[in-house]
């Protein structure tokens, strides 16, 4: 098995001069870098005081699905003859929170609208979702179903 690694550094700049003293004192903001890439601002999901212009932890995991499940798809496209000229992915996702503040995803609903070059092209283009969804690293990491209703046009 050949084994990939990753590495991130994930800095906290929410220290409004008193750390965490209190449950108030503090930003959730921080920051995600990796070496040759441009940073991500992050925060906590604003239901948890954080800041609805960052991204959350949250919304990192939906975006890694969804776009895992986009490479995936557009490189069996382009290996099955399948030429896709545009796709927007309009992804969801429920994260249940417990009673003591844990929680859970429970679903993720990707909801790709592919264009592609040819109407004979439409059946094989829907078809390739199920083995895209398959392949995705991400999808075959998380524990809850990730759905797909895609939508293939010309």
């Amino acid at each position: 098995m050949k084994q990939h690694h990753y590495r991130a550094t994930i800095t906290w700049t929410g220290n409004q001069g008193t750390g965490t003293s209190g449950y108030k004192a503090y930003s959730r903001d921080h920051v995600i870098s990796a070496e040759g890439k441009k940073d991500i601002e992050g925060s906590s999901d604003p239901s948890f005081r954080g800041d609805k212009s960052r991204y959350s932890p949250e919304d990192l995991l939906l975006d890694a699905i969804s776009s895992c499940h986009m490479l995936w798809y557009l490189h069996l496209c382009a290996v099955n003859g399948v030429v896709v000229t545009n796709y927007v992915d309009q992804a969801t996702a429920i994260m249940a929170e417990e009673s003591d503040g844990s929680g859970q995803f429970t679903e993720a609903t990707l909801n790709p609208v592919v264009t592609v070059q040819h109407e004979n092209m439409i059946a094989k283009a829907n078809a390739l979702h199920h083995e895209a969804n398959k392949l995705c690293f991400i999808a075959r990491s998380v524990n809850f179903p990730v759905h797909h209703h895609p939508t293939a046009v010309v």
